[in-house]
C-alpha cells in the first residue's frame, strides 16, 4: 500500500509475513529471508558483502522514516496553506505508485512461470479491484481526518490501527490472541479514547466541536479500514495468490494503488472539486510553485516510504521493519509541534506514552514468536548449535539432516548447510 502511516503489523500482513531473519551471518553472507534455498532463485539479492547489506538496511530505514514523516507533514501543510480538496489529498497518496517499479530494479522479477490458470487471473484481478477501491475510500477518510485534526492528534489516533489489526487478524487470519496482544489492544484503545475527549490544542481550537469529532471518527474509521485491508491482503495471499515473493508483494502494492488512483480521479471529477483546483493553486499562501511542489512531494514521499517498508522486509525481517515503522509515532508529533505549533498538553503526552507502551507489547509478542520459531528449528537439527541455527534456512536444516542420516561427518553437515546459502 502507498500509506504505511507507520503502523504495519508484523505477522498479519503479507508485506510483513514470514520474511523473518536476524541479519547477516558471520560468514558475511546475507541469509535466505524466506527460509528457502535461494541458489536458483533469480529474485535473490545474491551474496552481497556485509557492508553492502548494512548500506541497504540504513538506506531503507531512511526511506521509511523520512517518507512517512514527510508525507504526513506535507499533507497538513497543504491544508494549512489554503488547500481544501479532499479528493486531491486522497489522490496524491497513491498516484506516485510508478515509483515502486524502481524497487524491482535492485531485485529483478523471477522468470519462473507459476502456470496459473485463467480463472486464477480473474480472481487476482478481482482482488486488486476490490482492495484498490477500499484503499481509495480509506485514503479519503484519512484526508478528512488530517483536515480536521492537528497533526500530532492525527498521528496518535492512527496508532489504533494496530489494535484493529489484531482483532481482524484473529477472525480472518486465525491469528492467535495472546495476553501481550490483548494488552496492546487495551492500551491503544485507551490512548485513542484519551485523544477523543481532548480538544485542548491550538490546532483544534479554531474548529468547532462538530468538526473535531468528525475528524476523530473518520481517522479512527480509516485506521480500522486500513487494518481490515491488511488482513484481507493476507487472506488474498493465502487463498488466491498463494505465494509471498518480493515481486508478488510489489504487484499487490502497485496494482491496488493503480485502482485506488483511478477511483480517486473519478471522485475528483465527479465531486466537482477539480473546478476549484485552479483557484486553489492561485490562492495558495506560499505560491503556485509551492502548491505544485507540495502535491508532488506528498506523492513521492508516500511511495518512498513504501519502498522502505518492502526493502526492510526483504533485506532484514518483518519484525525489524515493524519496529522501525513505529519510530514515526513520536517523530511526527514532535515535528508537528515545531512546524505547525501544535500544543502537546498533558493528555496528549500521556496518550503518546500509552501508545508506545502498546506498541512495545505488540513488538515483544512478535519477538517471542520469532524466537520460538528459531528455537524449534534449532531443536530439529541436533548437529547445529543454537547460534548457528538462528542463521540457517530451513533448506539448510533439511539438507544437513539428510547428510547426517547418510553417515556424513559433522564437518560435512556444516558444509552442506552452508551451501544452502550459495
Amino acid at each position: 500500500m502507498a500509506d504505511n502511516r507507520g503502523f504495519l503489523p508484523g505477522a498479519n500482513c503479507p508485506l510483513l509475513n514470514a520474511f523473518t531473519n536476524p541479519g547477516p551471518s558471520n560468514s558475511g553472507e546475507v541469509p535466505s529471508l524466506t527460509g528457502k534455498d535461494t541458489s536458483n532463485n533469480s529474485t535473490s539479492l545474491g551474496a552481497p558483502s556485509r557492508r553492502l547489506w548494512w548500506l541497504l538496511v540504513i538506506l531503507n530505514i531512511f526511506f521509511l522514516l523520512v517518507g512517512q514523516t514527510a508525507a504526513t507533514l506535507l499533507g497538513r501543510f497543504y491544508y494549512d496553506q489554503g488547500g481544501n480538496s479532499k479528493w486531491m489529498s486522497t489522490l496524491v497518496q497513491t498516484i506516485g505508485f510508478p515509483l515502486l517499479f524502481l524497487a524491482l530494479l535492485y531485485l529483478p522479477r523471477s522468470t519462473t512461470s507459476t502456470g496459473s490458470p485463467s480463472t486464477h487471473l480473474l480472481h487476482l484481478l478481482l482482488v486488486y479491484l476490490v482492495l484498490g477501491l477500499i484503499i481509495a475510500g480509506d485514503n479519503l477518510m484519512y484526508s478528512y481526518g488530517l483536515l480536521y485534526l492537528p497533526v500530532s492528534t492525527y498521528s496518535l489516533i492512527c496508532a489504533s490501527q494496530l489494535a484493529f489489526n489484531s482483532i481482524f487478524a484473529y477472525f480472518l487470519n486465525s491469528q492467535k490472541f495472546t495476553a501481550l496482544i490483548f494488552n496492546s489492544v487495551v492500551l491503544l484503545t485507551f490512548s485513542a479514547a484519551l485523544l477523543g475527549v481532548n480538544e485542548d490544542s491550538d490546532g483544534s481550537s479554531n474548529l468547532s466541536h462538530k468538526y473535531y469529532v468528525l475528524g476523530f471518527v473518520l481517522t479512527l474509521g480509516a485506521s480500522a479500514t486500513y487494518a481490515l485491508i491488511l488482513s484481507l491482503m493476507q487472506l488474498s495471499f493465502d487463498k488466491v495468490i498463494k505465494k509471498e515473493t518480493f515481486s508478488a508483494v510489489l504487484d499487490m502494492q502497485i496494482y491496488t494503488a493503480f485502482v485506488a488512483t483511478c477511483a480517486s480521479l473519478v471522485g475528483l471529477f465527479a465531486s466537482g472539486e477539480w473546478r476549484g483546483l485552479q483557484g486553489e493553486m492561485e490562492g495558495f499562501k506560499s505560491g503556485k510553485v509551492s502548491y505544485i511542489l507540495t502535491l508532488v512531494g506528498t506523492a513521492v514521499s508516500w511511495q518512498v516510504a513504501s519502498i522502505g517498508v518492502v526493502g526492510l522486509v526483504f533485506v532484514v525481517s518483518s519484525l525489524f521493519s515493524n519496529v522501525i515503522s513505529t519510530l514515526a509515532l513520536p517523530v511526527v508529533p514532535v515535528f508537528a509541534v515545531i512546524f505547525f505549533k501544535d500544543k502537546m498538553n498533558g493528555v496528549m503526552i500521556v496518550a503518546m506514552l500509552i501508545a508506545i507502551w502498546g506498541f512495545a507489547s505488540y513488538m515483544y509478542q512478535h519477538y517471542l514468536d520469532d524466537l520460538k520459531v528459531k528455537n524449534d528449528a534449532g531443536q530439529n537439527n541436533g548437529n547445529s548449535s543454537g547460534m548457528e541455527a538462528s542463521f540457517k534456512s530451513l533448506a539448510g536444516f533439511q539438507e544437513a539432516a539428510r547428510n547426517s542420516d547418510a553417515g556424513t561427518s559433522e564437518g560435512h553437515v556444516t558444509d552442506a548447510t552452508s551451501s544452502a546459502h550459495n
